[in-house]
Order: C-alpha cells, then structure tokens, then sequence
C-alpha cells in the first residue's frame, strides 16, 4: 500500500476519485442504459442489461457463500461472460485472481493454493482443451456444461439482484500476474482508486467516446487489452466492446467492417499478420482510427507500415500490470510515433534511468528504468522477501527494463535487464522453466534464454548438461514432459541444446550473456 502522504497526495490532485470498479459500470450503464457495451459473437449487450446480469450473478455467487475478500481464480476466454463475472465479484468485494486461457494444470493450481481461492471459474472446453480438468482442489463453476460435483454458472442467475453495501475505494479489488523472472508468477495487488485512475486517464488519452467501438483480440484478463485503455476504458466512455477469440484476420476483419470498429490493440507479431493481410483484404477497414500495439518492442519498419497500410494512427504502449503505462499520443509526430514507445500516464509518474549502481544516467543513455507513482504497486502480495529485491526502500519499482529516455520525457525500450522471455508479447520467466526442466530423469542442470526471433520477438532456447550416463533426449520429449507437468504451451521451449557444462559468471552464477552469445555464434554460421 503506499505511504499515508502519497495517498493523501494522489487524492488531492484527483487521481483517485473514491470509485470503485463496479461504480464505473453503474455509472455507465446510467448514462447509457440502450446502448451497446458488449458484443460477442451474435450476442448485444446493452449496459442496462450488463448492470442487471451483474447483480443477479453476484445475488447467486453470495448464496454460494462468496464474500468480501474472497478470492476466486477466474481463467475465461474472449466471451461476454467474462465481464458478469468480473463485475459480480467487483460489487461482492472478492477478488478476482486473473489467469489466461493458455494457463494449464500448474499454474492453476498455484494460483489456487498460493491464494488460498475459495472458487475457479472456467469455461468448459476452449480451444480442443478440457479447462474442467485443471483443478479439484477448490469449488469449480463451468460457463457452459459443468462436470461432476461442478457448478454451472448459468444456474447461479438469481431473480433479485444483490443489494448489500460494496467494497471501499481503497480496498483490493483484484490480483493480476506479474511477467517476473523469478519462479511462479508473483500476485499484483491492484486497488479499486489507483486502477481506476490508470483506467480513465488512459480513456481520456486514447480520446474514447461512446462512440467507440474497441476490438479485443488478446486475452482480455492481460493488463493491456483491459486497462490501457482496454475493455474498461471503453466502458467508462460508453462505448462498445467487440469480442473475438481469435486474432485470424480473416475473422475479425469482416467484424472490424460489421461493428465499425475504431481501436484495436495487437501485439508486434499479430501486427505483422494484419499488414500482410490488410493489402489484399476486401473487407472495409476504413472506421478503425487507431491500431495500438505493446506487450514487445514494435520494429521501426513495421511500424512505418501502419499508416499506409491500413490507414490509421499507430499508438505505441509501452507498460506493465505493475503500474507504469506510457502512450505515444495520437498528436505526436512520427519521430515520436515510429521510435519511442511513448510517455507516461501521469505528471506524477516518477521515472528513473540509473546505471548498475543506482546512478541516474543523462538523457539518451541506456539505463535500468526505476519508477514510482499514483498507479504503480509499492508491492507484490504475500511476497516480502521478493519486495525487498524487486522495489528500492524509497518505494521505486526496479521494472527490469532497459530504456533511454529523452529530454522530452518520452521512453525507447532496449531490453531487458531481468532473466525474462518476451515471446511475442507472453512473458516468460527463466526460472521457473528451468524448474520444470530440472525434473526429467536425464537433465542434472538447465538454463533457459531468450533467443531474438524476427516473427516473435524473442523464442525460447533450453540449454541443458545431462545426468552421468543419461541418453540424450530429444526437443519433442522434452516438450512433452514439460505437458505432462501442466506447464502452458507459450512457456515450453522452442529450442534445446545438450552443453557439458555452462559458462559462469565471476561470482559462479550460470553467465546466460555467454549462452545467448553462443546461439548467436551458431546464427551467424548458418547465415
């Protein structure tokens, strides 16, 4: 939580407002009861029916014996029931623990046992898998047919909606997932007043009005595709959120034609497949105005290609669940728009360029980027020891990003510091894979890198020094293995080489710069 003075200091200036998640919907959904908020599939939504769904789900998940403070894992694809979900905890005051459809059974379950969640909330079968199945250890409620001794979301609707008092503005109003290098993914605390000010800020730069109409083509429970400014920035202005659950061009652009869409947000990889499939589309691609892209660094040349291919703006953003957000602005000129990956939110979002030690670095310099703020975390939850590596005594959150920042504020990323995979926007830790890996019967020791991939960004190569006498396995056995663990398919290596032993650093630590370096070597033989 921050310090007494910061907040006090936040609520003056007007960042925090005292409203919580479900009084942004509230109001909305007074201001515009007839107009559409959600679209999914041939389903429209309208804000009025939204707010009554909201409150009748949340009347049937009270009787379930879900309470203020409760926490609820809830992993749903691209779908309206999402936001009845989402909202229902909001108004009861659980927390909603944010996972993806991509997560399987280890990750489930540990956001289940380290959250100690009283609920999953899934869908039945998505994409070929069967998400019943990830979890027994906590009541499972299935949108769509349930399995055994599970509870079908649909029959928890009630007539009357919930009426009892919400939560406070200052209260936790749900966990998200950090990208960290460490392990498991560290839990993100985010309140109802600093995520709400991100939310609106975000709106009020991305010029959204109610007659916007936002496509969400990534997962929305991500950061990005929900708040910068996402699906809750459309909702706070009265607009329309469109809903797909593929990024297939040959799907969502006759719904960029059908529902007029005006904002889309992509990662740099799906961007490249929408500018090769915009120059021979004969869908009507003329209302979309912006088309941001984040979640990785964008290449100068496939961002000079926006405007002249698909005739929009191109709004670089650049941020993390954390907290900090920057945006290149819709006004600024293609120096900053092609180049930086914007400014941040706020006047009061403190950034910091230092060098190893600490040590501010002048403008234009490569530096670790440090931050603090009226949106960004003082830190993780449950999570003390790891708070005291990943934040200074000062409050600053270390981001593990490399960056130059100019003399107009406006930040260019140059990598990444920390021991992280940036696969085509998914974050990847090290760690935790190495974990995994450390598990089959022939690996004695693993390291897991980042290899540049001009599609992805960054692929992910496993290096690996074999038990005595052990057989060399092979890139298919291992990838099996590590599906066999639950492990999400995005987490599982692209690549594996067998090394009798890894190069160290000076102080005996694994010297991945030395691996990287190594693949690197093998790269340019092959060329």
């Amino acid at each position: 939580m921050w310090p007494d003075e910061f907040a006090k200091l936040y609520r003056e200036r007007g960042y925090w407002t005292g409203q919580t998640l479900h009084d942004l919907l509230d109001e909305s959904a007074r201001k515009h009861p007839e107009r559409t908020a959600i679209v999914d599939r041939n389903r429209r939504i309208t804000y009025g029916e939204l707010e009554h769904n909201v409150g009748r789900l949340a009347a049937g998940l009270d009787e379930l014996g879900i309470r203020a403070g409760d926490r609820v894992v809830v992993q749903l694809p691209n779908v309206a029931e999402y936001f009845d979900v989402i909202f229902a905890l909001f108004r009861l005051g659980a927390l909603p623990v944010f996972a993806l459809p991509a997560h399987r059974a280890a990750e489930i379950g540990y956001f289940v046992e380290h959250t100690e969640a009283v609920a999953f909330v899934t869908t039945d079968v998505y994409d070929g898998f069967d998400h019943r199945t990830l979890t027994n250890r906590t009541a499972v409620i299935v949108a769509g047919e349930p399995g055994e001794g599970q509870v079908a979301l649909a029959g928890l609707y009630r007539d009357e909606p919930y009426t009892d008092d919400g939560p406070e503005p200052q209260d936790l109003a749900f966990l998200q997932l950090s990208g960290g290098s460490t392990g498991l993914p560290k839990l993100i605390p985010r309140t109802h007043d600093d995520y709400l000010y991100s939310v609106r800020a975000s709106a009020e730069i991305c010029e959204l009005t109610p007659e916007s109409a936002y496509l969400v083509v990534l997962p929305v429970a991500h950061n990005f595709p929900m708040s910068s400014p996402g699906v809750l920035g459309v909702l706070h202005a009265g607009g329309t959120v469109v809903l797909s659950t593929t990024p297939d061009p040959a799907v969502v652009f006759p719904l960029i034609e059908r529902e007029r869409v005006t904002i889309a947000a992509l990662v740099p990889p799906l961007a490249l497949v929408w500018l090769d499939a915009a120059r021979s589309t004969t869908n009507d691609l003329s209302s979309l105005e912006v088309l941001q892209v984040g979640g990785a660094k964008l290449l100068d040349t496939v961002a000079a290609r926006v405007r002249p291919t698909l005739g929009c703006t191109l709004q670089q953003v650049f941020g993390m669940a954390e907290g900090l957000v920057n945006y290149t602005r819709l006004d600024d000129g293609d120096d900053l728009i092609l180049h930086t990956q914007g400014r941040p939110i706020s006047p009061d979002d403190e950034v910091r360029v230092v060098d190893d030690h600490d040590v501010p670095v002048t403008d234009g310099t490569v530096g670790h980027l440090l931050t603090r703020g009226p949106y960004t975390i003082r830190g993780y939850w449950r999570a003390d020891e790891h708070n005291r590596v990943a934040f200074t005594e000062d409050g600053f959150y270390r981001t593990g990003d490399l960056v130059r920042q100019d003399e107009r504020g406006y930040l260019t990323v140059e990598g990444r510091a920390k021991d992280q995979i940036n696969r085509g926007g998914e974050k990847i830790a090290a760690e935790e894979i190495e974990d995994h890996l450390l598990t089959h019967p022939a690996v004695h020791d693993a390291a897991v890198v980042a290899v540049p991939d001009p599609y992805l960004g960054e692929r992910s190569c496993a290096f690996i020094v074999l038990k005595e006498g052990a057989e060399t396995p092979r890139l298919p056995h291992i990838k099996q293995h590590l599906r066999d663990r639950g492990l999400a398919t995005y987490k599982i290596p692209d690549r594996l080489r067998v090394v009798e032993s890894f190069p160290q650093t000076g102080v005996g630590k694994t010297s991945r710069r030395e691996l990287r370096a190594v693949l690197q070597k093998l790269a340019d033989q092959k060329g």
